[in-house]
């Protein structure tokens, strides 16, 4: 059983309702939500919008290998609707983005999951919401 940490966003539609059915998606189908951050609406992080981001973190238990879970939480972008992660490199507004941030104390560089995450750390809307859950744990 491995314990993962992972970043959810949405700025498209009723985020509230979109983080909210996309954390029970990923109770359902991938593993136990331990622990969930709060919401906390930031602003579009790489590219401009006028929509801004409710992000959130949350804290599962899975018996997915890495890759497993990064097939895994795309499947579920996809079911909500989300077709690609960027277009011709650019960051865009999305319905939702997971992001695994950590899975346990691995290092992976794989091509397609960098575990940590390598650019948690020089986001505030990862950071604040990964802080409070691991403050609880």
């Amino acid at each position: 059983m491995r314990t993962a940490y992972l970043g959810l966003g949405s700025n498209l539609g009723n985020r509230r309702a979109i983080l909210t059915e996309t954390i029970a998606k990923i109770n359902e189908s991938i593993g136990a939500v331990l622990r969930q951050s709060s919401f906390y609406e930031t602003e579009p992080w790489g590219f401009d919008s006028p929509n801004t981001f409710l992000n959130a973190c949350i804290c599962i238990t899975t018996d997915l290998e890495p890759l497993q879970l990064l097939a895994a939480t795309q499947r579920i972008e996809r079911e909500m609707g989300r077709n690609h992660k960027t277009i011709d490199g650019q960051y865009q507004d999305r319905i939702i983005d997971i992001d695994i941030l950590l899975i346990d104390n691995l290092r992976i560089n794989e091509p397609h999951l960098t575990v940590p995450h390598p650019l948690m750390e020089q986001r505030e809307f990862v950071m604040v919401p990964l802080k409070e859950i691991l403050l609880k744990a």
